[in-house]
């Protein structure tokens, strides 16, 4: 049983997308007299039977060899186009996460969704939304991962503008969706260089090429570069960071896969991509400068943001630059365990904050305060995900961040020198939004506010467990370092920079108009950080303002260079032909020696451009 279970994972993304279809009745309308809760049911089935077939998988395939399927698409010449699977414990592990959390989010949505007559379309696209992510996972090939990037960048479109009826809802969409597809023509571009470079776009293939590859040094650049790009732009790495911001616009039960498996596909492919970037120093740098200034930045910025959705969010993008730092440093197996550890614990804090969002109806975190004795289940998921974030003994981030510190002690200092900086004011920041949410007075929303459902309370509650044991699971999985090799100094560092921030957290005064203060120096500080540097302001000079330049040229010369030259020809044969049907005898034997004369100058000048004239005698 388990070898044919084994043998047949490969059809676990599957599962999800065959859920998604299967809705599509519900979701298009055609079926309405059952209401749409059923389409949520059979997505819910297809990935509770996706959950439960990877989870007997991941059981028992430590004691196999990782295996690989191909299935072949196209071939041509040199050209062999491909999909090729990979069946290994990160693959298979990485799919028990997908549709883990997946499950959870679908049953938080069905409590958070529960009045929209819409339900049916979102647990549809979630469905595709899982299928892609599941197939990524287990992608052995570059244009297998490239299409699933790109149907992710349309889950994203469609879920961030699901309720398409409001204007900032629309615009949030549209710039998510054209900021990835930024990202995804680069990495095209890299797809294609490297079809017809290595003959083979299979990451086993592209990896014996790597080692023997002979490329100039601007063209190994360039290629790095472009795969690069996409990674960028899924996981909002600057400068593709402005639209996961934006997409905090979409539901919350998209926001809460969003935020902790999408962003992470990103690094995830990047992670695959470590060999070919290693061809590039120039490529590792540019990692390196992205994930730190992305880190520190995005951590600056979520510091002054008053929407909780907001805060938690631009933490996302500082923590997949710590990945993209990682992978630049050629720390993969640090960044795959950063990534596990934040999905868990950004997943519980982004269903908390949804909790309060649903029951408040505000993401102003200037309107809350006192909730903690009126929502406990919340309030401990808050806590349990924020602790499950930063660097706090025992739980999984303080071992990912440890096993970091611990490598570049010696060799790089001023990376932990980032770690203590992001984490410190990562720590600050979410003891910020505890104390504006659950600390305090209430205030006129949180008066009356009452516990969520079961339906939302369960995911909740599940992944609160699963953050405590996160820290068991990885010492069985031996990722844990001994007690005796652990760099005590380091540890205490770690652990320093999150009471640091726990403290000034506390400590700092916070009233209802703390958003804008009244000195101007402290004001500007905040205006800095709570416009995101006004980068979007930069990009609207500079980027907007040359493409729209651009396009007025354009639209010039078409109209008057390309338009006036038609139009030019057109009138001259108005023109000529208006002209000589007055000089028309009417008389054949005229016409006939006009076509004579013209033929004849005609082959005259033929003739004489050949060189047919030298020879004659005169």
């Amino acid at each position: 049983m388990s070898q044919f279970l084994f043998l047949t994972s490969w059809f676990v993304p599957l599962y999800s997308l065959l859920g998604a279809i299967l809705t599509l009745p519900w979701g298009l309308g055609i079926i309405q007299r059952t209401g749409p809760r059923p389409a949520a049911y059979i997505n819910l089935l297809t990935t509770l039977l996706a959950f439960v077939h990877s989870l007997f998988v991941f059981k028992d395939i430590w004691d196999r060899e990782p295996e690989k399927l191909l299935v072949p698409w196209f071939k041509a010449a040199d050209l062999d186009l491909s999909f090729a699977l990979e069946l290994s414990p990160v693959s298979i592990g990485a799919i028990v996460l997908i549709t883990g959390l997946s499950l959870l989010a679908q049953v938080y949505a069905l409590g958070y969704m529960e009045k929209d007559w819409s339900l049916a379309r979102f647990f549809a696209l979630l469905g595709f939304f899982e299928a892609a992510l599941s197939g990524l996972a287990i992608s052995d090939s570059l244009l297998f991962s490239y299409g699933l990037l790109e149907v992710l960048t349309l889950s994203t479109y469609l879920l961030v503008g699901f309720w398409y009826a409001q204007p900032l809802v629309v615009t949030a969409a549209r710039d998510a969706f054209l900021t990835k597809r930024v990202g995804d023509l680069l990495l095209l571009m890299a797809v294609v260089t490297l079809s017809t470079s290595a003959g083979s776009l299979n990451f086993s293939d592209l990896y014996e090429w790597a080692q023997t590859a002979n490329l100039s040094p601007v063209t190994s650049t360039l290629l790095g570069l472009a795969l690069i790009a996409g990674p960028a732009g899924k996981c909002a790495q600057f400068p593709l960071h402005l639209w996961l911001d934006e997409a905090m616009e979409g539901p919350n039960p998209a926001s809460v896969m969003r935020n902790s498996l999408v962003v992470a596909g990103g690094a995830y492919l990047l992670f695959k991509l470590q060999p070919l970037l290693a061809l590039s120093p120039i490529a590792l740098n540019a990692l390196v400068v992205m994930g730190t200034v992305t880190a520190i930045g995005a951590t600056l910025v979520s510091i002054a943001q008053i929407d909780i959705k907001r805060a938690l969010s631009h933490s996302t993008s500082a923590y997949m630059g710590l990945a993209f730092l990682a992978v630049g440093l050629q720390q993969g197996g640090v960044a795959l365990m950063l990534l596990l550890t934040h999905a868990i614990a950004k997943a519980l804090l982004f269903m908390s904050s949804g909790s309060v969002i649903l029951t408040t109806q505000s993401q102003d975190l200037t309107e809350m305060g006192g909730l903690w004795s009126r929502m406990p289940a919340t309030t401990t998921a808050y806590v349990v995900g924020s602790a499950g974030m930063v660097t706090l003994l025992p739980l999984g981030s303080f071992w990912a961040m440890l096993a970091w510190a611990d490598g570049f002690v010696n060799i790089s200092p001023w990376v932990i020198g980032v770690l203590l900086l992001v984490n410190g004011l990562t720590a600050l920041n979410l003891t910020r939004v505890f104390r504006l949410v659950f600390w305090g007075k209430p205030q006129q929303k949180t008066r009356r506010t009452p516990e969520v459902g079961w339906s939302m309370a369960f995911p909740m509650v599940t992944l609160t467990v699963l953050t405590l044991l996160l820290p068991l699971m990885l010492q069985q999985w031996y990722l844990l370092p001994d007690w005796e090799s652990i760099n005590w100094y380091v540890a205490s560092a770690l652990f320093a920079s999150t009471g640091i921030g726990v403290v000034a957290g506390s400590t700092i005064h916070l009233h209802k108009a703390w958003s804008r203060s009244r000195i101007l120096a402290w004001r500007f500080i905040q205006d800095l950080l709570g416009y995101d540097f006004y980068i979007d302001r930069v990009y609207r000079v500079t980027v907007v303002s040359a493409v729209a330049l651009l396009s007025k040229i354009s639209a010039w010369s078409d109209r008057y260079l390309v338009d006036g030259i038609v139009n030019l020809v057109g009138f001259a044969t108005i023109l000529g032909g208006q002209s000589l049907k007055y000089s028309i005898s009417g008389q054949s034997q005229g016409y006939m020696l006009t076509i004579l004369a013209v033929v004849s100058i005609l082959g005259f000048f033929i003739s004489w451009s050949l060189g047919l004239l030298d020879k004659l005698p005169f």
